[in-house]
Order: C-alpha cells, then structure tokens, then sequence
C-alpha cells in the first residue's frame, strides 16, 4: 500500500471535466456534511480520467478513475477561481489508487472509466461493479496553443473531521468543446441523486489529452464553522470562460 501521506505526480492523462446543475438541488444539499455550505446553484461537477501506463505516474501505474462532488460556498482554491468542492464518489479501477485515497477519507468504489473517441465525438462511461451508471457525449475538437493552470480544492471526512488538500493542474484544453449529453442511468444507485437537471444546464467543461496534476502530500484539517459564517456572495464564473473550454469550476 502507498504511504498516504506521501505526494504523487500524474501526467498526461486524458481527462473529461465538467459540470452541470442538478434534477433535485435538495438531495444534493443533503449529500454535503455540517461545517461545508454547497453553492446556492447547487452545481455538481465530475472529473473523468485515464492513465494509460505505468510511465505517467509517480507511484500510481496506469488506472482510470471518476470522482463526482458538489461545489462549495466560501472554499475557493488558491487564486479564488475554482471553488472548493466536497467528494460525494470517487470510482477509481486501481486496488492501490482507492486504498490510497481511502486512506486520505475519498469515498471509494471499484469501477472502471472508458473514453471512446470517433472523430469530433467523445463518449465516456464509467462503471462500478460491472455496471454502468453514468454516460456523457462530447463534441471534441483539438489541442491549440492554450494551457490552463491552477489549483483544485477538494474536502473529504475521515475519522470525524473535515479534510481539505489543493490540487495544483496543468491541462492543454481542446477547442472546441461541447457537452451534448449527460445520463444517470441506474435510479436505484445513491449516486442518481446528483442527475442533471432537464434541459441540461452546463457550468465550466473541458476535454484534455493531456492534462497533469498532484496530489499533495499533506492534508489539513478544516475547523467546522456555522454557516452562517460561510455565507457570503455566489461565486460567478467569468463570462469569458464560461462554457469555453476553460476549468473554471472546482
């Protein structure tokens, strides 16, 4: 098993992030624990990635892996343009990348991610237990000159507490990009309840081929606060990146 507290370096992995806002805000207000406030939109978000070999990673090997989550109020990461966001699932088909973040408080299933590309369409589909929950269809350009940088800021809960990590990214975003679709398609499965509102409302989303990132080596423990104290105004994602291509969401 890795050393949970040690860093590890992943590069370019093809990587599928976006977000939408959600069928039922309420469930998704139920999902985020005391001491976290979910943005008023309630918007989710899902991060899709493939690592194709060994080669790419730190200690990791090759793997794919989704994680979904809910983002947060008054949490941004570092450089306040990404707001923080609380893990609600995270499928990684790795034994040893889910005892790691277990380790770390992610909320870990076995499952697999897959991203068939023909032409400008993209599907991906992720599966946990041999059954897929969740598909997106993309229309997928390609890589320019553009690099998108930054930090993530993601929360999870281990042993009673709250656990905060920044995530430092480096991705080469597609042009351009769109979101066609997006399915939940196992009601039964706790993870329905983050299915996207009809007409399909999309916040941020790119597509990368090559997108590289870290997981820090430490974790800090996040005070629980009233909520009232988190309140503040709705993080507004810059009209000049909204819908481009750009991470502009956690």
């Amino acid at each position: 098993m890795l050393d949970p507290a040690a860093p590890q370096l992943v590069v370019n992995s093809r990587t599928l992030y976006f977000s939408w806002l959600p069928a039922d805000p309420d469930a998704v207000s139920a999902l985020v624990p005391p001491g976290l406030c979910p943005r008023p939109d309630r918007q989710v978000f899902i991060n899709q990635y493939i690592v194709e070999d060994e080669t790419q990673t730190s200690g990791f090997g090759a793997y794919s892996l989704t994680y979904l989550g809910i983002s947060l109020l008054g949490v941004d990461a570092p450089g306040g343009l990404n707001p923080g966001g609380w893990w609600t699932s995270y499928v990684a088909s790795s034994r040893r990348v889910r005892e790691y973040a277990a380790a770390r408080g992610a909320p870990v299933l076995s499952g697999r991610t897959r991203f068939d590309l023909d032409g400008e369409n993209l599907l991906s589909e992720t599966e946990v237990d041999g059954t897929p929950l969740l598909r997106a269809r993309c229309r997928v350009g390609e890589t320019g000159h553009v690099i998108s940088s930054g930090h993530h800021r993601y929360f999870t809960r281990r042993d009673g507490q709250l656990l905060s990590s920044v995530y430092p990214f480096v991705a080469e975003p597609v042009a351009p990009f769109e979101i066609e679709s997006v399915e939940f398609l196992q009601p039964g499965h706790p993870m329905y309840a983050l299915r996207p509102a009809n007409p399909l409302s999309i916040g941020f989303g790119y597509y990368s081929p090559r997108s590289s990132f870290a997981y820090p080596g430490g974790l800090s423990v996040h005070p629980v606060v009233g909520a009232a104290e988190l309140a503040r105004p709705t993080h507004q994602v810059p009209a000049s990146l909204a819908r481009s291509g750009l991470p502009s969401g956690s």
